[in-house]
């Protein structure tokens, strides 16, 4: 017996990522990053949706009381509508670094967006982590990631995590409610047999789930740091995860198709029982 599933489309994906849970649409989102795509998936129905872009898109996040989203494109930040469909570009935190890419995203308890980025071409360009504030300009808060990865938070909202996937390692820092950063530590470092951390998502007892690129499964550990538990998937390359559903206890993960011909299974979009429970994800407050 298996702890998963596979949900049935019509194609994989590329470099599946970002996924998202809309209480309010009853839909989950995710993105295809390489593939150029948006997708989404009706809880109520199971149809599975798409919408192409004509650039990378590394994550969509919703926005309070409105009807559309906050995007991470190739350019930068931009403002999506799906009906009718529409790009709005904010602007593009890193011109001096043409290779980048906004690469993964959440937000905050305040409704502020964290946002990291990574060189696309590996021409040796530094990636960051950016704070998107309300008013729609944006702060350069750390520096120097091979591969900014999966920002997740504490359940009390005051420890961010974030993770160099390059460095295969996942660090904490103490957040303020002004979003300023500190004490920036090492929380979790890979081994190198687990392969590399990517997205993560927190549960509601405060566990923590990351993704394990070229490692073939997610891993729950305690709030402290220590490895609980980890469930197999037959992709090599896992790169999210989140909490979907009512009662946000139905656990959803992508994966990459990128460079593995020979797995049946990657790209594809999982259904995982963990029993656990997630924590609701704020909208945009901008």
């Amino acid at each position: 017996m298996t702890n998963y599933r596979i949900i049935e489309r019509p194609e994989r994906d590329v470099l599946g990522e970002g996924p998202l849970w809309s209480p309010r649409r009853d839909s989950l989102f995710w993105v295809d990053i390489l593939g150029h795509r948006l997708n989404t998936l009706s809880l109520a129905t199971g149809e599975t949706r798409s919408w192409a872009f004509d650039e990378p898109i590394g994550w969509a996040i919703e926005r309070a009381g409105r009807d559309d989203f906050i995007i991470g494109l190739k350019s930068g930040f931009a403002k999506l509508s799906l009906d009718p469909f529409r790009i709005d570009p904010i602007g593009d935190p890193e011109p001096e670094r043409p290779t980048n890419r906004l690469n993964d995203a959440k937000t905050d308890a305040w409704g502020r967006i964290w946002a990291g980025t990574k060189d696309d071409d590996e021409s040796g360009q530094p990636g960051a982590l950016y704070r998107l504030d309300t008013d729609l300009t944006w702060t350069r808060c750390d520096d120097g990631y091979g591969v900014a990865n999966g920002p997740t938070f504490s359940p009390d909202g005051r420890t961010l995590f974030h993770t160099d996937s390059d460095a295969r390692t996942i660090y904490a820092f103490d957040l303020a409610a002004d979003g300023k950063l500190a004490n920036k530590r090492v929380h979790i470092r890979f081994p190198e047999e687990w392969g590399y951390p990517d997205g993560m998502t927190t549960d509601a007892d405060g566990g923590l789930w990351v993704a394990h690129w070229d490692g073939g499964r997610i891993s729950r550990f305690h709030a402290d740091g220590r490895h609980d538990r980890s469930i197999a998937l037959p992709a090599s390359r896992i790169t999210s995860c989140c909490f979907a559903g009512p009662n946000l206890d139905r656990m959803f993960v992508t994966s990459a198709s990128l460079d593995r011909p020979d797995e049946s299974a990657a790209g594809a979009l999982f259904e995982v029982d963990t029993g656990a429970r997630g924590l609701p994800q704020r909208p945009f407050a901008g």
